[in-house]
């Protein structure tokens, strides 16, 4: 049971959350969501449990059969000495099993498909994952569409919350 919900993408609610994308579900339709691993340094992870990575602007790009995170800035170790420090733009190694990267890189070379990062967060062992979407850009339209849906969820929950 732990493995389909791990396919379906629902995290875990023990896990702590290191960083979140959260114009993604505004900007994409995500199509599906799948969880990766991601190869990191130690001041890597130092810094991500402090909480003050962004992945706002990133995006996964496949290289070869391999697939990387690019454009994430997870920011120095302030408390390590300066010869143990990482980059902080560096492109990052997405850790995936080989029937999903095969479908990751088969859907990224669909037209108008990418791959985007949700979020980084660690899981219970207290390992670094990556949730990736697999997305498709939203027109205009379709943005001002899903404002409408959301103000009027609120405008509802008021609604019924006064009433009842």
């Amino acid at each position: 049971m732990a493995g389909k919900n791990k396919q379906q993408g629902k995290k875990d609610p023990n896990n702590k959350t290191a960083a979140q994308n959260r114009k993604a579900r505004f900007n994409y339709f995500i199509e599906e969501v799948m969880e990766a691993g991601i190869v990191l340094t130690g001041t890597e992870v130092k810094s991500l449990r402090g909480g003050q990575a962004s992945i706002n602007e990133s995006y996964a790009q496949v290289n070869g059969n391999e697939i990387f995170l690019v454009n994430a800035h997870i920011p120095e170790y302030t408390k390590s000495n300066a010869k143990w420090q990482h980059e902080v733009l560096r492109p990052r190694k997405l850790l995936l099993h080989k029937n999903q990267m095969n479908k990751l890189i088969g859907a990224v070379q669909r037209k108008g498909t990418t791959l985007i990062p949700l979020s980084i967060y660690f899981n219970n062992r207290g390992i670094a994952k990556v949730e990736l979407g697999i997305a498709t850009g939203k027109k205009q339209h379709d943005k001002r569409e899903t404002e409408k849906k959301r103000d009027w969820q609120r405008e509802k929950s008021r609604i019924m919350r006064d009433k009842g």
